[in-house]
């Protein structure tokens, strides 16, 4: 898996710059490559940040070459609806709505659709229609912030 490969090895890369890697995507094949890497860092991201995190992205991958064939590299902030992969993510958003996607369903369901309560190394609590369902992190497909205005 090219992606998690990629993210371990740009992970100190970036935290060095004093940013957290907050979501990686990597479509390779053929001439249109791309790699989308989101960072975040505490009061949010701009434009500076991005350029700051592309420059030494990019010479670290053309020094390493870890990945093979042509791409694209695009350093973006998370936006609105940020994926949350991490415990450490699910713990800043706690009283915020989310939607999880579950690997295997939990109790009969895959998809959810509330208030994150809780958070922890392993799991999250997410009220949806006032019933508490307990969500393991590692069962956990994708998972986003929904977003409020």
């Amino acid at each position: 898996m090219i992606g998690d490969e990629l993210l371990k090895l740009l992970e100190p890369v970036i935290e060095r710059q004093g940013y957290e890697l907050a979501d990686l995507e990597v479509k390779l094949g053929g001439r249109n490559g791309l790699i989308r890497i989101f960072i975040d860092k505490p009061g949010g991201v701009g434009l500076e940040d991005c350029e700051i995190v592309s420059g030494q992205v990019s010479t670290f991958l053309d020094v390493e070459d870890p990945v093979p064939g042509n791409y694209t590299l695009e350093v973006s902030s998370p936006g609105l609806d940020r994926k949350l992969r991490k415990a450490e993510h699910f713990q800043r958003v706690i009283g915020e709505e989310v939607t999880v996607k579950m690997r295997f369903p939990v109790l009969g369901r895959g998809k959810f659709r509330g208030i994150l309560k809780e958070a922890d190394e392993k799991t999250i609590l997410v009220f949806v229609d006032g019933e508490p369902y307990e969500l393991l992190i590692s069962n956990i497909d994708t998972a986003r912030l929904v977003p409020s205005f």
